[in-house]
């Protein structure tokens, strides 16, 4: 249920019809309502048309892969999107993250660990996070409870995702944290995930908020260890 009691919506984007069943059948069990696609152009309507709190997106579905229908609705939307890949596709993982998908999971996945995804995405899309606190350094502005984030005047738009990474690191300037406490912070559980997703969260911050993402002013590398926010 979301925060006003209804049903939370997720599209699953998915070709091999045994798998979309089994998914389909969790979410519905786990108290979601379930809408469903077979390919990219279908995919790319049913997500304009009935707008879903989260997308399931295999990538390697036909007439538009998952990697393009992401990259589409990243124009327009930040909709929540969790990459279903095989294992041997880590470079797709990558690009899919680079991208603005939020999480991954890989085939064969546990139907259970998969539903607990969903819903640790979701939280972090609807968190109000605590409090009236506004963090602020140099130019780039975050005001956590109305999960907003400008750069000088410039309003940002980050993935609930991007925004969980950087209000983590924001708000304990000078403080390193390693890719797996990042990871850890962000699904409230120690996941078994890929420590280069952090990588591409953080290029992607990067890009939206720094005056040169090849030399960052706000979010820096600590070569060997993580990442760390600007403390001056």
């Amino acid at each position: 249920m979301g925060q006003n009691g209804t049903m939370k919506k997720v599209l699953v984007v998915e070709d091999e019809l045994k798998i979309a069943r089994l998914v389909r059948d969790y979410l519905a069990e786990a108290g979601f309502t379930v809408l469903e696609a077979t390919d990219g152009p279908a995919a790319l309507a049913m997500a304009r048309n009935h707008k879903p709190d989260m997308i399931l997106m295999d990538i390697g579905i036909p007439g538009i892969d998952g990697l393009d229908v992401t990259k589409a609705l990243r124009a327009t939307s930040s909709v929540p999107i969790i990459m279903l890949t095989a294992r041997s596709e880590e470079t797709d993982r990558v690009v899919g993250l680079e991208l603005g998908a939020d999480d991954y999971i890989t085939k064969p996945f546990s139907p259970k660990e998969l539903v607990a995804r969903i819903k640790a995405v979701l939280r972090r899309a609807e968190a109000t996070l605590g409090g009236g606190e506004v963090l602020r350094a140099g130019e780039v502005t975050i005001d956590l409870p109305k999960m907003k984030v400008t750069v000088g005047s410039r309003d940002v738009d980050l993935t609930a995702t991007e925004f969980e990474l950087l209000a983590t690191l924001a708000r304990n300037p000078g403080r390193i944290y390693t890719r797996a406490q990042l990871l850890d912070g962000l699904y409230g559980v120690s996941v078994e995930s890929y420590e280069r997703s952090v990588d591409a969260h953080i290029k992607n911050i990067r890009r939206k908020i720094e005056p040169d993402p090849r030399k960052p002013r706000y979010v820096l590398t600590v070569y060997g260890v993580g990442y760390k926010f600007a403390d001056a």
